[in-house]
């Protein structure tokens, strides 16, 4: 099983009905089976996420932020890790959100070199 813990990830793609972007930091933090992150950065004021490690390695979780225009917004997320020759880690997403326009979308985060 993949450890999340004390990763960071940016997104590096993201459909454009999405908030996330390239100045959008994911801070992941996971006990067991269990991750949490905190993100910020670009339309995000503030956001947490919840959720589960698969045996596989791939994410299950639900997000809720605020955006620079004072809205609370989340969703919901399933996310497929892939491996990378220098030993970091892109995930491949698909959420949806699950306030007022339920639309979905897909974007992909990799992990920042330390």
């Amino acid at each position: 099983m993949i450890n999340y813990n004390n990763r960071t990830f940016v997104s590096v793609e993201n459909t454009s009905n999405g908030e996330v972007s390239s100045k959008t930091y994911f801070h992941y933090k996971q006990e067991g089976n269990i991750i949490t992150a905190t993100y910020s950065g670009g339309e995000i004021v503030s956001g947490m996420l919840i959720g589960i490690v698969n045996d596989d390695g791939s994410l299950e979780f639900r997000y809720n932020h605020v955006n620079i225009k004072n809205e609370i917004r989340g969703g919901k997320c399933k996310s497929i890790p892939e491996l990378l020759p220098d030993g970091r880690i892109r995930l491949y997403e698909k959420w949806q959100w699950l306030d007022h326009d339920h639309s979905e979308g897909e974007s992909i985060v990799e992990e920042v070199m330390k």
